[in-house]
């Protein structure tokens, strides 16, 4: 038996259901190839569609979008909204409550990386902020509030 790492293909084809209420295309993870500091995998969110208010514990997000355009509402009382875009790169910090709210008329597809390489294992649900993310998304959706200045690219 050889203890030489080796490199490992994953083809995206089958797919998981996350603890945040999303379908994820399974990628790099532990479960998949046995990595041991990070996980990578694709992301449709269809029309209308928003995962759950959650967290990552310890664990850094890195997300590319390729196609489409969301809102993700962030921190503490989700107070912060960023709308990102086809070519845009996001990053959340580990432990900072966030969500994805598609409310385009066309999916949004994204590659997300993460520093945990079992994805779902720091995944944290917050439903104590669901009644709070529906109002931000109500109010959204009606125009009441507008996005954030937008920060300049880095």
């Amino acid at each position: 038996m050889s203890t030489e790492p080796e490199c490992r293909l994953v083809r995206a084809d089958t797919t998981y259901d996350g603890k945040q209420g999303l379908t994820y295309r399974r990628g790099i993870a532990s479960e998949t190839v046995g990595s041991q500091g990070i996980c990578m995998h694709l992301l449709t969110v269809p029309p209308g569609g928003r995962a759950k208010v959650h967290l990552h514990e310890k664990h850094e997000t890195a997300i590319y979008v390729l196609d489409g355009e969301a809102w993700t509402l962030h921190g503490d009382r989700l107070q912060h909204r960023t709308l990102t875009r086809a070519g845009d790169l996001l990053y959340i910090p580990a432990g900072v409550p966030h969500l994805p709210v598609n409310l385009s008329d066309g999916p949004i597809s994204a590659v997300i990386a993460r520093t945990d390489p079992s994805e779902q294992e720091s995944v944290v649900l917050l439903p104590e902020l669901e009644p709070l993310a529906e109002d931000i998304i109500a109010a959204l959706k009606s125009g009441d509030i507008t996005p954030e200045p937008k920060a300049p690219p880095v």
